[in-house]
């Protein structure tokens, strides 16, 4: 079905895996159109409860970008070239109504982790690198990496970070925030579906409206607090509401599967 990606679906949790380990799964036009069509049938798809996202092969995530396509372009086709991916997979990641986890396997370098960051949330097997090295290449991060970085790990450290361009071991990258757990390599993919098992059995809308609310900490367009009322407000009166706290008050387990 794809070129450059892997799909497969267990129970509502769809995997995909971007599949070039001979590139160390960089990031080139193909793989970026076809997340794109990815996150699109998320969207609308509504056997997909939750996505988990990571990289073929044991050395990479994803190590960045394709840079043998970079040569081409000028400054007008460098910015249009950001602009495209963060319209297509980034943003559409990061606001997406359901979960989607990045299971960061290897190297997560400059676009890799960018794609890391726009998830909401990481969890690195013990072998993961973290960074942002685009500054080697006289250039900054494009994918939002410098306000997804400064957001997760606050400014100090996402300046210290992206005008080195260091990597960070996954330990690093736990101690400061930037990953929520660190497994062995052959455990990663069993805690991404553990967790996200957890969550595809609460009330969908109501994770839906957290992410919304969550997101909207970091947006200086909206008010956050005013977001968060009215999306609370919104749950009322629902029947995924009256199923949850019946639930509660009968002593049972809510059942959200058949709730609209």
């Amino acid at each position: 079905m794809y070129e450059s990606l892997l799909t497969s679906a267990d129970n509502g949790i769809l995997t995909v895996t971007i599949n070039r380990p001979d590139k160390l799964n960089a990031l080139n036009k193909t793989v970026i159109e076809e997340l794109g069509k990815v996150m699109t049938d998320v969207y609308s798809n509504n056997d997909v409860k939750a996505v988990l996202i990571t990289g073929a092969g044991p050395k990479a995530f994803v190590a960045g970008a394709d840079i043998s396509e970079f040569l081409s372009l000028n400054a007008g086709a460098g910015a249009a070239l950001a602009k495209k991916g963060q319209e297509l997979v980034f943003d559409k990641i990061e606001n997406s109504p359901k979960p989607v986890v990045a299971a960061v396997n290897g190297f997560a370098l400059g676009g890799g982790c960018e794609l890391a960051m726009s998830c909401h949330f990481r969890i690195a097997s013990e072998n993961a690198k973290f960074g942002q090295p685009e500054v080697n290449l006289g250039l900054i991060p494009g994918y939002g990496g410098t306000q997804r970085l400064t957001q997760l790990v606050g400014k100090g450290r996402a300046m210290e970070l992206i005008m080195t361009g260091n990597m960070i071991d996954a330990a690093e990258a736990h101690r400061i925030g930037l990953v929520n757990h660190v497994t062995g390599t052959d455990g990663l993919l069993d805690k991404c579906n553990e967790l996200l098992r957890v969550i595809i059995q609460k009330g969908p809308a109501a994770i839906s409206r957290a992410i919304t609310a969550i997101n909207a900490s970091a947006d200086a367009s909206r008010d956050g607090y005013a977001e968060e009322i009215r999306l609370f407000g919104e749950g009322f009166g629902t029947s995924e509401m009256k199923e949850g706290v019946t639930a509660f008050l009968e002593k049972r387990k809510a059942d959200f599967s058949k709730q609209g």
